[in-house]
């Protein structure tokens, strides 16, 4: 038999088991903006990640609601569309597979899939507000 038109990895699960992984893959790539897994899983995962960036970028109503359908998470969603999607300037590749070496158990290759922009949190891009010391009022 031959295996035309099977696109997508197995990885030995049912599908609904393996739509569980993709999205929890995916919810982990955008909240750490960096995930270390095995290289399979990281290309398996590269591309609707980055068709949901896409669609961050795009920024509308029925956008935001296809992106947090697909990661089945609201909080995971409005970050990446309020947070990551605007601190991407390119138009496609957003992101970067980088080999990482064998795992110790079974030898499976590990990979590391991140942003090729720096990604920052919000937290660290408002500037803290510098706080001025108390003065003593004087009695009169």
């Amino acid at each position: 038999m031959h295996r035309h038109g099977y696109k997508g990895r197995k990885f030995g699960r049912e599908t609904d088991q393996r739509t569980a992984l993709t999205r929890g893959l995916m919810r982990s790539l955008f909240k750490y903006k960096a995930i270390n897994t095995t290289l399979a899983k990281a290309k398996e995962i590269r591309r609707p990640a980055e068709k949901l960036i896409t669609l961050a970028k795009k920024g509308d109503l029925a956008s935001r609601r296809l992106v947090i359908a697909r990661l089945n998470d609201q909080l995971i969603g409005n970050e990446l569309f309020d947070n990551i999607a605007p601190q991407i300037k390119r138009n496609s590749g957003y992101l970067k597979i980088e080999r990482t070496g064998f795992r110790r158990g079974d030898n499976s290759e590990m990979a590391t899939i991140s942003f090729v922009d720096e990604i920052k949190d919000k937290a660290e891009e408002a500037p803290k507000a510098e706080k001025k010391p108390a003065t003593k009022k004087e009695d009169k």
